[in-house]
């Protein structure tokens, strides 16, 4: 069989000789490639080699009434459990790779020397591991020993003997002080990683299935299963096996946790898409299940975003598990159950399993290392083991369990009882007076590539949160004020779960397969499309009476803003001739405003072109000089003189390096490609200006980066604009490079701030401790800033998620070229813009974060008719801290459709109050929770000057607002 992500199906037909009465029979299916067995109909096995799931029992004990015969269906895919690597397993998939069945028999099972095996093996592990100085090593080597000399292998009768000598040894019990392990069925399952989306689809149903059989004979069992997205998918795919799941739910066996959509990137989601993740994720549990989780689930994310406490307590949870920092690189994280602290101050009750891994096996080693392990010891006595084969799904197998069985109170190992989170964390919280509180963001020390590669799915997940940020804004106010209007809800819903489903923490970081980013980029592609439509259903439902053309009139032009501030910038837009055309306008914070005649600047841009090529740029803001390959040599606050650039130092920098990691190629940039910086020095077209100035300045160059790829730059500068942008494309073809632009500027600080969801933290541009250094490449969202007092240097980015901040150098993560798991990684065109804002005060009062969302977020410029309309602002808020980032239908199951949700957050990390005013005619307000859930004593009395809200440093609110019909 070939790889092609394809599946063929086996027809088996089965006869049991009648001479097998009373025996276990199995059929076993051994093959490279991963299967699953039907019966009926109906998926009833799944079959993985690298799972040890090689059988499907078909009967405990034959008996006469049983049919002998039956037909059986296994569908055999050609990938195995993780993919189809060619000789490595992160190696892109080889298209030319075989699959082999090699075994399909049917066979008689003997229970009894499987038991006396799992015996032995967990005796001689404990005579193995429990070392020379621990009499229990011992007495289970003795015990062992015994066993051999009793056993007869051809005469069964001797095995019961055996059995009991192994059980006197289980059944001596431990003390009251000794460990409690909370052991759970776990089954990792990527949602995409080595394979595409599709092939989950059957991972889910493969390891599912088998996760029923087993609670069938076994009914101790719990399970923990993740990720809303894949019960979706088992429930549209296989509803005969998802009925079972409820059941099992039901029973409260089959346990969903996490409360998300997927198992999401930790760092790169906006603070809008996180909630969303949680919204999605907990209404699909309540509806399926009849409850929402109560811990938050990500075990395998590359690092957690400091906004995440206070995410989980807005949506209902207030326990974390995960285990990813065990595999920090440098420094060993000092718990494994501690309180986390977010940068608002919310606290969740956080453990990660000390055996440092969520795939084990129920054996002694592990149950061993989970105790010594503990880094919280004397704290707490209980702590989590979550067992079964992971990553490309597998599951529990029988074995595991019945290893456990053996451990569940045997003298010398910690006590092994199965569990549920529920059960760990309630012991934990009634344990947790002694805990320690880790503050602020959660950082892996390794995969800090992740921020950079694959830049088209950043791109497209920065532009599609944008997207569904205005079709929201817009949908909202158009309903609000048109009564035909419908609001696209479920439209909405559908492309929110593009958007997640990409966010998971294999797609969106960019190290997944090259089939996977192609599979993202189409489901971009239909946000984009569906996306644009709405909006412009939307824009025609608001302002239906301005996009009338009235005969013979000259057009005038609609220009709407989706942020709450007034924005004066420069647009384009097309003039009568058909001609694009600059103009100044005014638009008022989220409304429109029309534009027949534009502003005239308060003072234009000016650019002159010097006698050795360089240029300079200035528009009574800021003013620039560039030399001929690009560089900023000078970038000068106007009334201030003040200088950002150093003397002797150019901005705008490129620098390429090596980027070979030690193994994880698409994941890690590592510590030493620091020491292989070449700055980019071939020019192959100087600087020359584009435009020459009056509402805008342009000048743009080229360069050769590396052997064969070539940059492509236009720099702009908009009147009153305070910020230079940088418009730059990209024609990337290397391998093994990482390219950076850098910006050296005259500015003093041993901390860099950098925006995250919701809000903002520093991070130390020294490299003092090994805590420092080891955060050489960090993460951030739409800006960075560089603060001395009184002066700052900001850089803002269009959809850049790497960067860093070393002594006074600002960098920016422009490509990566890693060639597995994706062996074309980025070798495309490409464009981005990222932008230089120096500023005086700090970067609060000076306005930088309105500046990064107003990069992010362009005017939307819509010809009209001449009609002369006032402008008309929807919302607006009294202070400069506060951000309205979200406006939306409420959509809580029950909630009115005239009933509307708004989200706003304290930018500035302040104490302050604010007035959300409004335009539209709201009767009723309340406080409500990230869930739509209203408060208690949460309403809020409406007032002249609107809605007062008290915001403590980076607290998130969300309003509920009811309409007048």
């Amino acid at each position: 069989l070939s790889s092609r992500w394809e599946t063929c199906w086996f027809k088996v037909e089965l006869s049991i000789p009648p001479a097998w009465a009373g025996r276990e029979v199995h059929f076993v299916w051994e093959s490279d490639g991963e299967g699953m067995v039907w019966q009926d109909a109906q998926p009833v096995q799944g079959l993985t080699k690298e799972g040890e799931k090689t059988s499907y029992i078909l009967t405990n004990s034959l008996k006469e009434t049983e049919p002998h015969s039956l037909t059986l269906y296994v569908e055999l895919a050609c990938n195995g459990l993780f993919g189809a690597g060619k000789g490595s397993m992160i190696a892109p998939p080889d298209p030319d790779r075989r699959f082999t069945l090699s075994k399909a028999e049917l066979v008689v099972f003997n229970r009894d020397v499987y038991e006396l095996l799992v015996d032995l093996e967990i005796l001689l592990d404990m005579a193995r591991l429990l070392g020379e100085e621990n009499q229990r090593s011992f007495q289970a080597l003795y015990a062992a020993n015994q066993m051999v000399n009793l056993c007869d292998v051809t005469d069964p009768s001797t095995f019961p003997a055996a059995r009991d000598l192994a059980a006197t040894i289980f059944n001596q019990r431990n003390g009251e002080s000794q460990h409690t392990i909370h052991a759970m069925g776990h089954c990792h399952i990527d949602s995409a990683w080595l394979w595409p989306y599709e092939e989950t689809i059957r991972k889910c149903a493969r390891s599912w299935v088998t996760v029923i059989r087993l609670m069938e004979r076994n009914p101790e069992l719990t399970f923990t299963c993740s990720q809303a997205q894949q019960f979706e998918w088992v429930r549209s795919w296989y509803p005969g096996l998802y009925a079972q799941i409820q059941d099992f739910v039901a029973k409260g066996q089959f346990v969903p946790v996490g409360g998300t959509w997927v198992e999401m990137d930790g760092n790169l989601p906006s603070g809008e898409s996180m909630v969303r993740q949680f919204l999605q994720g907990q209404r699909f549990f309540q509806e399926q299940f009849g409850r929402i989780c109560s811990e938050f689930w990500l075990p395998d994310t590359f690092g957690y975003s400091a906004q995440l406490p206070q995410l989980m307590r807005g949506c209902g949870i207030r326990r974390f598990l995960t285990q990813k920092l065990s595999w920090n690189l440098v420094n060993t994280f000092p718990h494994h159950t501690f309180f986390w602290e977010g940068i608002d101050g919310s606290r969740v009750l956080t453990h990660f399993p000390p055996g440092d891994s969520y795939g084990m096996q129920g054996r002694v080693e592990e149950v061993l290392k989970t105790v010594k392990n503990n880094k919280d010891k004397g704290r707490v006595n209980h702590s989590a083991f979550l067992f079964g084969f992971g990553d490309g799904g597998g599951g529990p197998t029988q074995k595991m369990l019945d290893r456990m069985k053996r451990m569940s109170d045997t003298d010398g190992l910690p006590r092994v009882q199965i569990s549920t989170p529920d059960q760990l964390f309630s012991v934990l919280e009634k344990e947790s007076s002694q805990l320690c509180v880790w503050v602020g963001e959660l950082f892996l020390e390794l995969h800090n590539g992740t921020y950079t590669t694959q830049a088209q799915i950043k791109k497209g997940n920065r532009e599609c949160e944008r997207i569904l940020h205005d079709v929201e804004v817009l949908s909202t106010l158009a309903a609000a004020r048109d009564g035909v209007f419908q609001y696209p809800a479920s439209q909405l819903q559908r492309l929110w779960r593009l958007l997640l489903l990409n966010q998971f923490h294999d797609v969106l970081p960019g190290s997944c397969i090259q089939m996977v980013v192609e599979d993202a980029l189409q489901y971009y592609a239909e946000i984009r499309r569906a996306g644009a439509r709405l909006q412009e259903e939307a824009v025609q439902a608001l302002c239906s009476e301005l996009l009338q053309p009235e005969a013979g009139s000259t057009e005038s032009t609609l220009v709407l803003n989706t942020l709450p501030w007034e924005r004066t910038e420069v647009i384009s837009r097309s003039g009568p001739d058909g001609t694009e055309a600059l103009a100044l306008v005014t638009v008022p914070s989220m409304g429109y405003a029309t534009v027949r005649e534009p502003l005239l600047p308060p003072q234009p841009v000016a650019v002159r072109k010097e006698e050795d090529g360089s240029v300079v740029m200035e528009n009574g803001i800021i003013a620039v000089c560039l030399d001929t390959m690009g560089h900023l040599t000078s970038l000068r606050l106007v009334d201030s003189e003040r200088e950002s650039v150093p003397d002797g130092c150019y901005a705008n920098q490129f620098a390429l390096f090596d980027d070979v990691p030690l193994y994880w190629d698409a994941w890690d940039v590592m510590d030493y490609h620091l020491e292989t910086r070449k700055p980019v020095t071939t020019l192959l077209k100087p600087l020359e200006v584009t435009l020459a100035g009056g509402l805008q300045g342009r000048a743009s160059f080229s360069l050769q980066i590396g052997k064969s790829s070539t940059l492509t730059q236009e720099i702009i500068l908009d009147a009153t604009c305070p910020y230079l942008r940088f418009l730059t494309q990209v024609e990337w073809k290397e391998a093994h490079k990482f390219l950076k632009v850098e910006f050296p500027v005259q500015v003093r600080s041993t901390n860099a701030t950098y925006e995250i969801q919701f809000g903002h933290l520093q991070r130390p541009t020294h490299w003092n401790t090994s805590w420092d250094w080891a955060r050489f490449e960090v993460w951030v969202h739409k800006w960075m800033d560089l603060s001395e007092h009184g002066f700052g240097v900001a850089l803002l980015n269009d959809c850049k998620y790497g960067a860093s901040a070393h002594g006074n150098v600002l960098s920016l993560s422009l490509l990566r070229a890693p060639k597995s798991p994706d062996a074309t990684a980025d070798i495309t065109r490409h464009q981005f813009t990222y932008a230089v804002m120096p500023h005086l005060d700090s970067f609060q009062d000076a306005g930088v974060i309105q500046c990064a969302y107003n990069l992010n977020f362009p005017l939307h410029v819509v010809p009209a008719s001449s009609a002369q309309c006032p402008a008309w602002s929807a919302f607006s808020v009294s202070s400069p801290a506060v951000v309205l980032e979200t406006v939306k239908q409420a959509s809580a199951p029950g909630q009115k459709p005239e009933a509307m949700v708004v989200r706003l957050y304290e930018a500035h990390g302040s104490t302050v109050v604010a007035w959300l005013q409004t335009s539209l005619p709201v009767k009723e307000a309340m406080l409500c929770d990230l869930l739509e859930r209203p408060a208690a004593q949460g309403r809020l009395p409406l007032e002249q000057r609107g809605v007062r809200l008290s915001f403590t440093p980076f607290r998130v609110l969300s309003v509920l607002l009811v309409l007048r019909q």
